[in-house]
């Protein structure tokens, strides 16, 4: 029992642990000779307490993991604060570059049940004369199925994230545009960075939101150019989000062609020193993004939160006629050969939307895998020793390091009833793990 123990602790609470068979033997390496000596310790996943060895999922969804997706959030914390005030390779002076937040919405496909609200916050009633609680199940949902247009809703989905690549490029151009320099000069004396989340609305739709940043030619190591500023940015913003367009497919006779919805909310970002409820603080945009990074379609579809093999396997979820009528019109969209490169039958349980939820321009900040990383070897710190000896001028010199074999083949994924009552007794609270999460 102390074995399974300890062995269940190292997963930090991990509930979908992936099992693995094989072994791991390590041996002594002679670094200069490359001869191998002795086998210093070997690890067989069959003398394990739990027959296998167990191993994070690293989901970052908190319905597949409460545990990994804390993880991720914190790292996802993490890589948007040191794009906003330094931190992880980027410089402190990042916090003196324009910067702000945006919000990009989709458009409309018909009017939904909705809470809406006034001037001092009080709450109206909806179009169907109901006064919806913020909890109401009905919120989100067509007011008239039969006229709400789910193939658009669906093929937005599908067409966000090319959108937004195509905004991107726009956004350089209007900045560009407006410091009076052409697209070729633009590179010379400035560069746009961000890092965008995806969430979903009650209605199913995608929306993004984004931290967007004017840097130097080199990125957030040197400073913007003078004219650089937070207003002209969010003007150039506005001019991009307003103009850019994709076109999708024609599907009887119907052209399809996509724009991001009249509603763009665009806001500067100041420092970590204001406070009181009345700026948009850098730790405030972080741990927004970070918390919508963790999630998928469950706004809209409930507990649905994996790809659907059959369309016959949506009937076992309880979920709104609103997502059901969403995910059918995807999988009858994905049987069609013109739509193919669409792999909405992959989608469907993402109601279309077939992108990553969370991306950032190279020169943002540090990266996820970067964080990773560290958190690895951090890890492994722990463990392992290296055998170091001195030369006869006092300089050091590795003699002797270790070299690992290790072979392992999926076995599974899970835990045990009885290995998930002992993980849940072990699990640390969020933030508790007692490792880095940031390089």
């Amino acid at each position: 029992m102390p074995g399974l123990l300890r062995q269940l602790s190292g997963l930090g609470g991990c509930t979908q642990p992936i099992r693995l068979d094989g072994h791991r033997a390590e041996y002594d390496l002679n670094t200069r000779t490359g001869e191998i000596g002795n086998l210093l310790h070997r690890l067989d996943s069959a003398n394990l307490p739990a027959g296998h060895l167990l191993v994070r999922c690293n989901n970052r969804r908190t319905t597949r993991c409460p545990a990994c997706s804390e993880v991720y959030r914190r790292d996802t914390f993490h890589l948007i604060t040191s794009g906003l005030r330094g931190g992880k390779g980027v410089p402190e002076q990042v916090t003196a570059h324009p910067r702000v937040f945006a919000t990009f919405t989709a458009p409309g496909f018909g009017p939904v049940h909705n809470r809406p609200t006034g001037p001092a916050g009080s709450v109206r009633r909806c179009r169907c004369g109901a006064l919806h609680d913020q909890d109401d199940d009905a919120l989100g949902t067509a007011l008239d199925p039969d006229t709400y247009d789910y193939e658009a809703a669906v093929l937005w989905n599908a067409h966000a994230g090319p959108l937004w690549r195509r905004f991107s490029t726009y956004l350089r151009r209007e900045v560009a545009k407006r410091a009076g320099l052409s697209q070729r000069e633009f590179r010379e004396h400035a560069r746009v960075s961000f890092a965008k989340v995806a969430e979903y609305q009650k209605r199913g739709a995608v929306h993004f939101h984004a931290v967007i940043r004017i840097d130097g030619p080199a990125g957030g190591d040197t400073p913007p150019p003078a004219w650089a500023t937070a207003e002209l940015l969010t003007d150039a913003i506005h001019a991009a989000a307003t103009g850019v367009r994709v076109d999708g497919p024609v599907i009887d006779g119907r052209a399809h062609v996509f724009a991001f919805g009249r509603q763009l909310d665009v806001r500067t970002i100041r420092g970590a020193d204001f406070g009181g409820g009345q700026e948009l603080t850098d730790r405030a945009v972080a741990a927004y993004i970070a918390k919508y990074a963790t999630k998928g379609a469950e706004t809209a579809t409930g507990a649905l939160d994996r790809p659907l093999k059959f369309l016959a396997e949506l009937a076992q979820f309880d979920i709104s006629d609103h997502a059901r009528r969403l995910i059918r019109t995807a999988w009858m969209l994905g049987n069609r050969k013109d739509l193919e490169e669409l792999r909405l039958h992959a989608w469907a349980h993402m109601l279309g939307f077939r992108g990553h939820f969370s991306t950032k321009s190279r020169r943002y900040s540090t990266t996820l895998g970067a964080l990773r990383t560290a958190r690895a070897e951090w890890r492994a710190a722990q463990t392992t020793t290296a055998t170091v000896s001195q030369t006869t001028y006092g300089e050091p010199e590795v003699v002797n390091t270790t070299l690992v074999l290790a072979h392992w083949v999926y076995a599974g994924t899970g835990l045990t009833d009885a290995e998930a009552w002992l993980a849940e007794t072990l699990a640390p609270a969020p933030g508790t793990e007692g490792e880095p999460t940031h390089a």
